[in-house]
Order: structure tokens, then C-alpha cells, then sequence
């Protein structure tokens, strides 16, 4: 439901408002979040949704909530998502002015009533019914929870990275990036004090970390975008049959495929990124989440030949992750201009087991990514919040830091900065020719 544009009319038109909660969210409300997807349900299933729903969740708080029957909602998700401020609760007027003002029936119940930090336990634990359909013990301690990319934070950027020669080290947290990457992108940043970056969600305080503000950059589509381009592409059936089980090497896939053509494809001694010298992506086939915060922008390929081959699709494929690096870089140097100083990267997600992937990441924005020890970060961030549930830990700082474990750095390769710098500019004037297309297009 997240990646569901459909009320990017009523996310325009909320803010149009400039109400004060705005300045929450970065200054533009997205069609991801949910005031504009409440007002669509009640413009458009008056009768069949709005006015029969009792409640009205998130995911986290849904599984919470079948867990233990606790209707508590986790600051998390109330904090980034529904304009909710912990110091001062809901903003009455703000639901008012959007014509949403029935929420504030009972107390904002069908909303949310009652909230409490990440990890804390939900009433008493694990319901019979829901204990026996997950196989464990009723009473078993229920942490409230996190949105999922808010518990890979969790997962990573806690960890130990003594001896891992990273400049973090000796560095607060607030100096560390979270990239949870999947089918889209979050950039997590951390501050002492809030930060108010145009076009980046937030600041949000205690929304991942206790007691320190939260700012959430992210792109609606990474992981779905280079699935698009390299199915779309005329030449994807032929990767098919290569990567099939007889004909490829043990374990490869087409992404694995891909990333061993573009090496052949490189010139001895040269780094596989200048490939992309003279094919150039903008990213947002799916609109710009941050910092432009954009729905309507739309994708952008330039270089483009009659040839439809395998190497074709293997350049294009290349020139898309670098777009994506390239994203980040943008939502980064916004990040800076506002205060945040970043100087490590921490990955997770399905996007960050692709290693040209990460290694573009870190060539574009200059600095070194670090990858989990786990599997999957996401699900270690779960467990934090378990842990702190049955007081296992005292704090979640405790927990994550105890939890989360360095796997792998990726240093960047310092000979392509110049590249990566004039490639940047390339992506930048395609935002501006963009802006300059569509006022060439406006009726006169």
C-alpha cells in the first residue's frame, strides 16, 4: 500500500493547506503517507470502507495489534506516517482542515488513542489464538513495533565497527547513513537536535533510535526500477536462457549474470562504472520521493541505439544502479546543506546482496558502505524490539549495539571521484530539462 500513488491528488491538495504539520514531513506531503490515503478512502468508499471501518492501521501496528489485542500504535509509525507529534499528540485542526475531522471521534480511537516507543511490551503478550497460530507459548512478550525499514536501521547502525578502519569509528552515530534497500529505498540519517531538510521526511524524534531525530530520505522505486528495465528490454529473454540451471554456473541469477558480462565488457585494468560514460538514467520512473519530493516526475534515458543485444541490456542495467547512486548522492548533499554529516554508509536489504550494486553506492557518494553480518537486517531490528519486551536489554541503544554486527566493508574507488562528479551533473541537468519540457508544454 505504500507504493500507491493514487491520491497524489490529495497529497497535492494537502499541501496546498501549508499547515503547520508540514514542516514534519519536509515541507510536502507524499502520496505514500497516510492522511492523503485516508482522504481517497473517504472521497472514493464512503459507504464501503470509511464509514464501516472501526480502526485504521498500519502494518506494523495490524500485526500488533492480532498479536496481542493491544490497540496501543507504536510511535513509529504515528510519527512518520500520520503527522503525529509525541510532545503535543495530533493536531486537531490539521485532520479539520483536510476534511478528515470525524478521526477526531472518541479520542482519534480509529486512529490511535494510546502510543508508547518502539520495543515497549503490548498488553500481555501473545493472545491464546495468536500464540497457537505461531506455534508459541501465550504471554510470550510482544515489542511494539517499527516499520520495516526503521527496524533495518535498527539492525546496522548500532553495530561495533572497531578495527574495520571506517571514519565512524570514532564518530557518533549521527554520522552514519542507513540504506535500506529493496523494492524502493530509505536513506536514514540520525541527529542530537531536529534538522529540517527540504524534501526529506522529518525530523521525527525517537522514531528509530530513542531520543535522538530522525530524518527519511528514500526513492519510491530502486529495486523495482532495474527489475523493470531489465525485463522490459528486448534482449531479457535471451538472459533468460542463459542463466537457466543448464546453462549457467552454480548459484547465478541474472542479475549475478549481468554483473559478469560487464566486467568482460570492461577494457582490461578498467573499472566497469565507465561503461556508463555516455548512457545516462534519471531514476524516477515512479516520481521523486526525496529531496525534489515530486510524484509526477517521471523517468528519463538518454543514449539509447537501434542495437537491442545483451551488452545493451547489460549497459542499460549499469546505467540504472548508477542513477540510483546517483539519488543517493542527491538526497546526501541535501542532508549536508541542512547539517547532517555523514561520513559512512550502512546497507541492508536485497538490493545491498548485489555487490556492483554496493560498490556503485560507494563510488558515487564517495564513501564506505558496510554490509551486515546477518542475513537479513530488517529482521534483526525485529528482535531488538522483542529483546527490550521481555527485558532482555535495558534500552534499545543497548540491544542494537549488542545485536547488530559488521559482515563486510566496500571502500570507494577513489580514481573514479572525477567521474562520478561529472556524471552527477549530467543527472542533474536531466532534472532541469525535465522541469524545462514541461513548461515548454504548458498550454498557452
Amino acid at each position: 500500500m505504500w507504493m500507491d500513488h493514487r491520491a497524489e491528488k490529495q497529497a497535492a491538495w494537502i499541501t496546498s493547506t501549508n499547515h503547520r504539520v508540514l514542516s514534519r514531513v519536509g515541507g510536502v506531503m507524499s502520496p505514500e503517507m497516510q492522511p492523503p490515503k485516508l482522504l481517497w478512502l473517504k472521497e472514493n468508499l464512503k459507504d464501503s470502507c470509511w464509514d464501516k471501518a472501526a480502526h485504521f492501521f498500519d502494518l506494523p501496528d495490524f500485526l500488533s495489534w492480532k498479536a496481542t489485542g493491544s490497540l496501543t500504535r507504536s510511535l513509529c509509525t504515528l510519527v512518520c506516517k500520520w503527522t503525529y507529534c509525541p510532545s503535543e499528540g495530533w493536531d486537531a485542526s490539521f485532520w479539520t482542515s483536510i476534511g478528515l475531522g470525524d478521526l477526531l471521534d472518541n479520542n482519534f480511537s480509529k486512529i490511535g488513542s494510546a502510543t508508547c516507543s518502539p520495543g515497549s511490551p503490548l498488553g500481555e503478550g501473545l493472545t491464546v489464538e495468536a500464540a497457537a497460530d505461531l506455534g508459541l507459548n501465550p504471554g510470550t512478550a510482544v515489542g511494539a513495533s517499527l516499520i520495516d525499514a526503521h527496524a533495518g536501521g535498527l539492525g546496522v547502525i548500532g553495530a561495533d565497527v572497531h578495527g574495520f578502519d571506517l571514519p565512524c569509528e570514532l564518530q557518533p552515530l549521527t554520522s552514519r547513513l542507513v540504506m535500506v534497500c529493496g523494492t524502493s529505498t530509505c536513506h536514514m540519517a540520525i541527529s542530537e537536535g531536529p534538522l529540517m531538510v527540504p524534501g526529506v521526511w522529518g525530523p521525527y524524534r525517537s522514531a528509530m533510535v530513542p531520543g535522538l531525530w530522525l530524518n527519511e530520505g528514500g526513492q519510491s522505486a530502486t529495486g523495482m526500477l532495474i527489475e523493470h528495465v531489465v525485463k522490459g528490454h528486448a534482449a531479457y529473454s535471451r538472459l533468460q536462457a542463459l542463466t537457466q540451471p543448464r546453462a549457467s554456473a552454480p548459484g547465478e541469477n541474472i542479475y549475478s549474470y549481468l554483473n559478469r558480462h560487464l566486467s568482460l565488457m570492461a577494457l582490461s585494468g578498467s573499472a566497469v562504472d565507465l561503461l556508463g560514460s555516455s548512457l545516462h538514467v534519471w531514476p524516477d520512473f515512479h516520481g521523486n520521493r526525496s529531496p525534489l519530493a515530486d510524484p509526477t516526475l517521471k523517468g528519463m534515458v538518454v543514449g539509447l541505439s537501434l542495437s537491442q543485444t545483451l551488452d545493451d541490456l547489460a549497459l542499460l542495467y549499469l546505467a540504472t544502479i548508477q542513477a540510483i547512486a546517483l539519488g543517493t548522492l542527491h538526497i546526501l548533499e541535501a542532508m549536508k546543506a541542512a547539517g547532517h554529516d555523514i561520513s559512512t554508509l550502512f546497507l541492508c536489504g536485497g538490493l545491498s546482496k548485489n555487490p556492483l550494486f554496493v560498490q556503485i553506492q560507494a563510488n558515487a557518494a564517495g564513501l564506505p558502505a558496510v554490509l551486515p553480518h546477518q542475513t537479513d537486517a530488517v529482521l534483526v531490528g525485529a528482535a531488538v524490539l522483542g529483546a527490550c519486551a521481555s527485558q532482555e536489554y535495558g534500552s534499545v541503544q543497548e540491544a542494537m549495539k549488542k545485536m547488530a554486527k559488521v559482515g563486510r566493508v566496500v571502500q570507494p574507488e577513489r580514481d573514479l571521484k572525477s567521474f562520478y562528479s561529472r556524471k552527477y551533473q549530467v543527472f542533474l541537468q536531466m532534472f532541469a530539462h525535465q522541469r524545462e519540457y514541461q513548461a515548454l508544454m504548458l498550454p498557452r
